[in-house]
């Protein structure tokens, strides 16, 4: 079972509306359900709470893939849409060790969560907010 919050869900999907026809994808962070005490899940499970938008404009990121402002192995997921309605993962897929899909008509019934592996997982939706986070 992979766990994200209804915000996040929600936030992806208009995201990748906005962006339609294009394709978009964007990393994804979990944060432990015990830091959100409405949840209804054992403390140590991870929750995808957040993610992490690159700068366009951003040379290196163009050049050699790698988004310096992303958080080096804080994002085990990655959000993908696909625009012509493909509901898989594809071999163009960035892959992390979770990957969400989506396509048209970008609702919470066009998106679906695989395995690295291609193998489709169970996402169950929370109705939590996740703690604030600190700058500092």
């Amino acid at each position: 079972m992979i766990y994200a919050t209804r915000g996040l869900v929600d936030t992806l999907l208009r995201l990748a509306e906005e962006e339609d026809p294009d394709s978009t994808t964007i990393p994804l962070a979990v944060t432990e359900a015990g830091t959100m005490p409405e949840a209804d899940v054992p403390d140590d499970t991870p929750v995808f709470t957040h993610f992490y938008m690159s700068n366009e404009g951003d040379a290196l990121n163009a050049v050699f893939g790698v988004d310096l402002n992303t958080p080096v192995g804080q994002t085990p997921g990655m959000f993908v849409s696909h625009p012509r309605g493909d509901l898989r993962v594809s071999k163009r897929d960035d892959l992390r060790e979770v990957v969400f899909v989506a396509v048209p008509p970008w609702d919470t019934d066009s998106i679906q969560v695989f395995g690295r592996d291609g193998s489709e997982k169970e996402l169950s939706v929370l109705d939590v907010e996740p703690p604030d986070e600190s700058l500092v």
